[in-house]
């Protein structure tokens, strides 16, 4: 049993339960979500992005439910931002498997609070202490022996408290995750239906009643008729997205590039979501650091596209990596259809298949210039524009939240070791940063 006093060891707390190998072929099928080094973020935390289910044989201890904690032991990148973290399985995955890459943390008598070992392996203090203990050269290790050594706070009022606390910011930025999931979904199936199946015209050309205020439905044509790309509606044109927008329209020069960098990267750009943005000076800036981005601005992932590194530019001051093709709406009716158009899954698709390179797989810019798509009326780009520029401006207030909140449990993170900040003084520190 753990004592309030006791600063116990991992060991004394967990049993680790390894993974093992799977069959490729089984990939997809249905089964529990492979639970493997894509499943955790760098430094720790559950990454949802490119999960993948296994239809093999999984045995009982294998497999982990909603609550569940694992890590990872391996790393096969040098940064070792792997090495040692740990994620959380979330509710919204109902079973999972371990890989040959991860383990289990088997709580031994459950004495000691679960939230408090998942927040201290979180620490920057815990992933320097992974660091600093791997071993080998291309692809790390962490062995087993000096992970089961480090050694847990004490669970006390304070750690607990802070802990506690630590878990409602997550809770919230998780909240907005999925608000902001669901309000870009709804923006997706209206830009499918209007720009990609036109719906509402083959309604009406079919007699059937399109389901839309009749001020909305009154601006769409009664037919389709032949083109280039298929069927379009009558009165539409064959278009490119620079059509739309501009691109790449502005880089830093020596004169202009400002003393403060806020960068953002292909790698903490996301599927629509900017989850960091660094700040630099002048002179410590990456050499990639030049596009200039604006509100309103598309930027696509052109280096191994497939890994969806897109989002829209919601906030002034922002510098992007070179790695981005960046749009720039021609007028502000076009944000929403250029942005849509240009990270729709079929077209991120496309776009990773015309990647070449090898073990750098990029693509031209203008490929992603060059996306084709169909070009509304003026009245129907308007009234799109309407009704997704709320929807979208939601999202984007959810993202910076987010990021404000990351930042303070970030901040908050340091002080569970260090016990610099009581609990009184951590309670005010976060509800500063909630306002």
């Amino acid at each position: 049993m753990v004592s309030e006093l006791h600063a116990p060891a991992l060991g004394e707390v967990v049993d680790l339960v390894r993974g093992t190998t799977y069959r490729s072929a089984l990939l997809g099928q249905p089964g529990p979500v492979l639970l493997g080094l894509a499943s955790i973020q760098r430094n720790g935390g559950f990454r949802d992005g490119s999960l993948k289910t296994y239809g093999g044989d999984s045995a009982a201890k294998l497999l982990l439910a909603p609550g569940d904690l694992y890590v990872s032991l391996k790393d096969v990148t040098q940064s070792a931002d792997l090495l040692g973290a740990i994620a959380r399985v979330p509710s919204s995955v109902a079973s999972g498997r371990l890989t040959q890459d991860t383990v289990k943390l088997q709580f031994k008598d459950g004495n000691y609070p679960h939230i408090l070992l998942y927040w201290t392996l979180r620490t920057p203090q815990y992933r320097a202490y992974c660091r600093s203990h791997a071993t080998g050269t291309t692809n790390l290790g962490l062995p087993r022996e000096d992970f089961l050594a480090y050694r847990l706070p004490a669970p006390t009022s304070d750690t607990l408290s802070l802990a506690t606390i630590l878990e409602a910011l997550d809770n919230r930025i998780e909240l907005n995750r999925r608000m902001s999931e669901t309000l870009e979904a709804m923006a997706r199936a209206l830009f499918k239906s209007w720009f990609v199946d036109f719906d509402p015209v083959r309604a009406k050309a079919t007699g059937h009643d399109p389901d839309l205020p009749n001020e909305i439905a009154d601006l769409f044509p009664s037919h389709l008729v032949d083109s280039e790309l298929g069927e379009i509606p009558e009165g539409w044109e064959v278009a490119t997205l620079a059509d739309f927008a501009d691109l790449n329209p502005e880089t830093w020069t020596k004169q202009t590039r400002p003393t403060e960098i806020r960068y953002v990267d292909l790698s903490s750009t996301k599927w629509g979501r900017i989850e960091t943005v660094t700040v630099y000076t002048e002179a410590d800036a990456p050499s990639r650091a030049q596009r200039v981005l604006r509100p309103g601005d598309t930027i696509v992932g052109i280096v191994r596209p497939g890994n969806g590194s897109y989002a829209l530019i919601s906030e002034g001051g922002l510098t992007g990596s070179t790695g981005f093709a960046v749009l720039r709406p021609r007028t502000i009716e076009c944000t929403e259809i250029v942005y849509l158009a240009a990270t729709s899954a079929d077209n991120i698709e496309a776009l990773a298949h015309l990647a070449d390179g090898g073990a750098y797989p990029a693509i031209r810019p203008e490929a992603v210039a060059g996306t084709r798509t169909v070009r509304p009326t003026d009245d129907v780009l308007a009234r799109f524009s309407s009704i997704t520029r709320p929807i979208i401006g939601e999202i984007a207030r959810s993202e910076r939240e987010s990021r404000t909140l990351s930042a303070l449990r970030d901040a908050l993170l340091p002080k569970l070791i260090s016990g610099e900040l009581q609990v009184a003084g951590a309670k005010t520190y976060a509800e500063g940063g909630q306002r």
